[in-house]
């Protein structure tokens, strides 16, 4: 199946940086013609680059690039957060690499789904989707998360009801809760948080472990968190004791 060997794909170019086709035809089991229509698809997503015969992943620091990690499981999270959304609904996403695949997804398997959001690039990335429009809220651009901030967020937002916002997070802790790396972005999930009457967290597992630097302070909004089967055990019980839902998908083991 071809998501499948695009996940194997960008785990293998996660532990190695770079690799041949050869080498991926090797590893997968498939042909190279088959290895090189999957790089195509992935270098048509911008999650990676082909140089002189090698596969290499977009720099980590960019969007395209992080959504290359733990890939397989964003994807399954953003499948799972899919399931909430029906034909004709008006959401609102944040931004995110998580987020994004949950904007690419409701594109390509939902119909006149209305997407608000403060990411030029998830309105750039589903543009030759038919299944959604999005609607790009004001604010000052940041070049490296591609998202736009500052206090126009709040003013556009609040045009819009939702019953769903979609956000990611930088990390989480018991102390702080959900946090980012950015105080700019973390306002805006904020000032964007009064638009919907409930936020839905999606984070890989791995962000359980890092406590971030900003607090997000979106403590009394009605929370569901949709997470891979990694999530930490303490983490998950305090979550749940908090009253947040937490709902898993299969990590990589399972």
């Amino acid at each position: 199946m071809r998501e499948n060997r695009e996940s194997r794909i960008l785990e293998i170019l996660t532990e190695k940086g770079r690799v041949e086709v050869t080498e991926l035809s090797f590893l997968l089991g498939v042909s190279q013609v088959t290895v090189r229509k999957d790089l195509d698809s992935l270098e048509e997503r911008h999650i990676i680059r082909r140089i002189h015969g090698y596969a290499v992943l977009n720099s980590p620091d960019d969007i395209n690039g992080r959504l290359a990690y733990h890939y397989g499981e964003k994807k399954k999270i953003a499948s799972e957060a899919a399931k909430l959304v029906q034909d004709g609904d008006t959401v609102m996403i944040e931004s995110g690499s998580c987020c994004a695949l949950l904007a690419l997804t409701l594109a390509q398997e939902k119909k006149n789904i209305t997407i608000v959001t403060n990411s030029a690039f998830i309105a750039d990335y589903i543009r030759h989707e038919a299944g959604a429009q999005a609607v790009l809220l004001g604010g000052i651009y940041q070049p490296d998360s591609r998202c736009l901030v500052g206090p126009m967020i709040r003013d556009t937002a609040a045009y819009y009801n939702v019953r769903y916002f979609f956000i990611g997070t930088d990390g989480w802790s018991v102390r702080t809760g959900f946090t980012n790396k950015d105080q700019l972005r973390a306002q805006a999930v904020r000032d964007m948080s009064a638009s919907g009457e409930q936020m839905v967290i999606l984070t890989e597992s791995e962000k359980f472990l890092s406590p971030g630097t900003v607090p997000i302070n979106i403590k009394e909004q009605p929370k569901l968190v949709i997470t891979d089967a990694g999530i930490p055990a303490d983490a998950l019980s305090s979550l749940q004791e908090a009253g947040i839902e937490v709902r898993t998908v299969p990590g990589k083991t399972e």
